[in-house]
């Protein structure tokens, strides 16, 4: 399992990866892997691990990109259409060690950015990739684009008796219950996106916000900044048309309900999950849920 928290497993190169001399080299190691992935998938064995090809193609910077290395292997990835020879990454996340983990996440999130990325927001000229991939410069006015992620907050509402407010989406699988959470808007500080997405999807009114963690989420470059925020109110109004149902749980209700099946929560990989059960574990106030 993965511990967000902790120094990466997979070394980014980030000075290497500028000379594409360099880059040229990592390809040509006897080492080197690719990782072939989608939009929101991976290609899997028939164990259910990554599977990970020898490179034998010629280097082509606008369809092989570096993640970097791990072990002192080199890993790149390619984007592929065939979706269904592949696997989707939600249903195997839990399963993957922290460094095939964190290789698959940056993989389908670069893949899926250079895929909107082939032409220039400025002057509308194409882009080439360059650095690796880690990058796209214009090939008209020379600007350079960079991976885009994008910041959303992740909130664990309690009330004064340390209930826990869970709530689920209508296009979720049924019994499926999470915390909430929403993108950050231009000109926002987290804090508040966390007040106003709360006040929007719950209508509450929330105090004492607190910082608990963070996690990349490659679905599809998003970054879940986690938070614990507090409200006297307690009874939430669910947005219409987005939140189909907001309740809250004591610690015996929530562990009842997940005993009898009427309630799953979200992968273990997850931060949501992270938070629900540090909550269980009566240390959510902890910075121990990222």
């Amino acid at each position: 399992m993965i511990d967000w928290r902790n120094g990466s497993d997979l070394d980014r190169v980030a000075e290497q990866r500028t000379d594409p001399e360099w880059v040229l080299a990592a390809w040509a190691n006897p080492d080197a892997v690719l990782l072939r992935v989608g939009d929101a998938s991976v290609e899997t064995g028939v164990d259910g691990a990554l599977l990970t090809r020898r490179v034998e193609a010629d280097f082509d910077p606008e369809l092989h990109y570096l993640l970097g290395r791990i072990e002192g292997r080199p890993w790149f990835a390619t984007r592929v259409d065939a979706e269904e020879e592949l696997t989707a990454l939600r249903s195997l996340m839990d399963g993957l060690p922290a460094a095939g983990l964190e290789a698959a996440f940056t993989a389908v999130g670069l893949a899926t950015w250079h895929a909107v990325s082939g032409f220039c927001p400025r002057c509308g000229a194409p882009t080439r990739a360059v650095h690796g991939g880690q990058s796209r410069r214009c090939t008209a006015c020379g600007l350079e684009l960079y991976p885009r992620t994008d910041p959303a907050v992740i909130v664990a509402i309690v009330d004064p008796e340390n209930r826990l407010l869970l709530g689920r989406q209508p296009s979720w699988a049924p019994g499926r219950y999470s915390v909430f959470a929403g993108f950050v808007e231009m000109g926002e500080s987290l804090e508040q996106t966390v007040h106003r997405e709360m006040a929007e999807e719950v209508g509450l009114e929330l105090t004492g916000v607190t910082y608990l963690g963070s996690q990349p989420w490659p679905f599809p470059r998003s970054l879940m900044v986690g938070f614990l925020a507090h409200t006297t109110r307690d009874e939430p109004v669910p947005a219409v048309g987005e939140i189909e149902l907001a309740r809250w749980f004591t610690h015996e209700q929530l562990v009842a309900a997940m005993a009898a099946g009427d309630v799953v929560l979200p992968p273990h990989t997850s931060i949501a999950r992270r938070m629900i059960e540090s909550w269980l574990d009566g240390n959510l106030a902890q910075p121990t849920a990222g």
